[in-house]
């Protein structure tokens, strides 16, 4: 099984690890009583990165290997946001080693007072818990694991090359597998001078090592250009340069925005239509914490357009800065709507989803000391953050919308326009569930459920046409697998309020099947029934619209099933070919070459559709779990995710266009 991860949408598959039980220790054969002091094993130093590098970098397989670019980043951001660096390079080399270079301060050489017999550099190198976020003296507000994030690429390379310039002088270090030490710091020369002065500041080299990341050491510099591109956002005036030696005709990329955030909301709504011009900002600080807010409205109907960070990470799982703001915003644009007259003395007040409907807003935060719940750092913890925001909010919303009066009531109107929809859109859902009380279950009559009450095991299948939903109904194991037939392609939720919704017969068989809801405010993710929800189409263009629809479906209206990663999709094959009795199958057009090769003889049937199969078919080349491959949807930025969901389902043409040419491998019979 593998997954997909949204940065952006087409992004590499990743191999999952699985971890299976050993059985209990015999005994007899190796003596309970040989359980002793000796028999503890202590990893020291990067050893134990080593043995279990996923708890550092999260996997081994493509997203691990792109972390290692992130931790040194990250090192040079923080130089940044400390206001020492103006520009950071990162190279993929043509030898499988990625170079990041900056122009910070350079990492200090002198003599660590602890480690005596080691200089700073290399304390921050191999000692894991090294760095300049600790302690006084080095940074106020850090992003990345410094010097635990360095340690850890050292120790998962096989050659680690370090320059740092400094003082006038470049000194020069090295290291071999696993972060072994092979030239110790040394002074190499003079720093080469750059505009009159000695240059400073600090440069990497490392090669991961293939013995850990088995699946290849393949870099996808979209990728890479899709994370800098954020960090460049997130620090205004810091310029990227992104290199690919690999590629005799990539073209550099040079990422700087001097507006910051502001730029980042215009990016964000380059595909929307956006309700007025400007966009608005402020900011507030204070002696440890420090905010900054961008936001604008566009005429889409999406409620989930807030993105946040912390020192620079993503926080996608909100947190306190995220909770201050949608408050106060809620709290502001109503005292505003009944001051001018908006909103009715007899009124209700607008809701947060009525507010937030077409909202796109950035809310960057520095913090001294971060509380982050989780290992992921994916939430803010810090409460005293939630104040500061809700204060700036309170006061610097209401003074743009005294400034803005124009804007302000292009706002209200979207807003109380949103109210409505919502109102019919539970009058919607109280006639669902009032009709699912009558029936019974309410659960939608075309779906197969499966025997098993346990959603750990329990599986969906959204199966496209009843042809195909009739073989796989016959294919599945009626245990585990739940059939749910759809015909041809959903509505397009980018482009449809949710009341419109609750009016598709398809829609609502979704929301019945799945039984936890809809939306940002009722969507309970508890309550899921099913914990794979795999998305079974053709595998052709029409099926990769199909899958399309339903991921935008998925992550628009029940984006934490994405989060879980609960959502699959199927890989039926493309190909079939004879080889003596037995039949081959190929997933796609990669796998037929490949094929080819090896078998230059055979010849090739494409197969049409899922509808074509027999269940016995069906079952042993898609559904078996002994034999099927599963592509798992996560989510890991947010709002890359976002933007590629505007860009794919959106009205905007021309930007789907470049979209496509820009991330598909061949766009010779482009489809938009």
């Amino acid at each position: 099984m593998n997954e997909i991860i949204f940065s952006p949408f087409l992004s590499i598959p990743t191999t999952l690890g699985f971890c299976m039980a050993k059985p209990p220790p015999d005994d007899s054969a190796t003596g309970s009583n040989n359980y002793s002091a000796s028999s503890i094993q202590v990893l020291e130093g990067l050893e134990a990165v080593r043995k279990r590098p996923g708890m550092y970098i999260g996997s081994t397989g493509p997203t691990g290997l792109h972390h290692l670019v992130w931790e040194v980043v990250d090192n040079a951001v923080d130089e940044a946001m400390a206001g020492y660096c103006t520009n950071i390079g990162v190279t993929i080399l043509n030898n499988g080693a990625v170079e990041v270079r900056d122009d910070g301060r350079g990492i200090p050489v002198g003599k660590h007072p602890k480690y005596e017999d080691l200089t700073a550099a290399e304390v921050v190198l191999t000692v894991l818990h090294a760095g300049g976020k600790f302690g006084d003296g080095g940074y106020k507000v850090s992003g990345g694991l410094h010097g635990v994030g360095v340690s850890v690429v050292n120790a998962l390379s096989t050659r680690v090359e370090v320059e740092i310039d400094r003082d006038g002088t470049r000194h020069g270090m090295s290291f071999k597998e696993g972060g072994q030490p092979d030239q110790k710091l040394t002074v190499i020369g003079d720093a080469p001078i750059e505009d009159g002065e000695p240059r400073t500041g600090t440069m990497v080299r490392f090669w991961p090592d293939p013995a850990i990341f088995k699946e290849g050491i393949v870099y996808r510099t979209q990728t890479i250009v899709d994370r800098l591109q954020t960090m460049a956002f997130l620090n205004a005036g810091l310029e990227f340069t992104i290199k690919d030696e690999r590629d005799a005709s990539f073209e550099n990329v040079t990422l700087r925005y001097d507006g910051g955030i502001k730029d980042f909301v215009r990016h964000l709504n380059r595909s929307k239509e956006a309700l007025f011009e400007q966009v608005g900002s402020f900011e507030e600080e204070d002696v440890e914490e420090a905010v900054e807010i961008a936001f604008s409205w566009n005429n889409g109907y999406q409620t989930d357009g807030i993105h946040s960070f912390a020192n620079g990470i993503n926080t996608i799982e909100g947190g306190m800065h995220e909770q201050g703001f949608r408050t106060a915003l809620t709290r502001t644009v109503n005292a505003y709507a009944r001051d001018r007259g908006f909103i009715k003395e007899k009124e209700e007040n607008l809701q947060g989803e009525d507010i937030r409907e077409g909202l796109t807003a950035i809310i960057s935060v520095r913090v001294v000391e971060p509380q982050f719940e989780g290992q992921t750092k994916s939430k803010l913890g810090n409460v005293s953050v939630r104040s500061l925001v809700e204060k700036a909010t309170n006061e610097h919303l209401r003074e743009w919308f005294e400034e803005n009066p124009k804007e302000a009531k292009i706002i209200m109107g979207k807003a109380m326009n949103a109210a409505k929809a919502r109102i019919a859109a539970t009058n919607a859902r109280q006639t669902i569930r009032r009709k699912s009380a009558l029936d019974g279950a309410g659960l939608p009559g075309k779906l197969a459920d499966c025997q098993s009450k346990d959603p750990k095991e329990s599986e969906l299948y959204i199966v496209e046409g009843n042809s195909a939903g009739g073989s796989a109904k016959e294919a599945r194991d009626p245990r585990t697998m739940a059939i749910l037939p759809i015909r041809g392609k959903i509505l397009n939720v980018e482009r449809a309020r949710v009341d419109r919704m609750f009016k598709n017969t398809e829609v609502i068989s979704l929301i019945q099947a799945i039984g936890a809801g809809l939306g940002e405010e009722e969507f309970d993710v508890e309550k899921v029934r099913y914990h794979k929800v795999i998305l079974l189409a053709d595998a052709d263009v029409d099926g990769s619209h199909i899958r399309t629809l339903l991921l935008t479906f998925f992550f628009r209206q029940m984006r934490p099933l994405v989060e879980a990663g609960y959502i699959y999709i199927a890989q039926p094959p493309l190909y079939s070919t004879q080889v003596g009795k037995s039949k081959v199958y190929l997933k796609d057009d990669i796998q037929r070459d490949a094929y080819v090769v090896e078998h230059p003889k055979a010849e090739f049937q494409r197969l049409k559709g899922l509808g074509e199969m027999d269940a016995d078919e069906l079952w042993e080349t898609t559904m078996d779990p002994d034999k099927r491959t599963l592509l798992q949807i996560t989510v890991e930025q947010a709002a890359i995710a976002d933007e590629t969901f505007s860009v794919l389902m959106g009205e905007d043409v021309e930007s789907r266009k470049n979209f496509i040419q820009t991330n598909a491998d061949d766009v010779r019979f482009l489809d938009i």
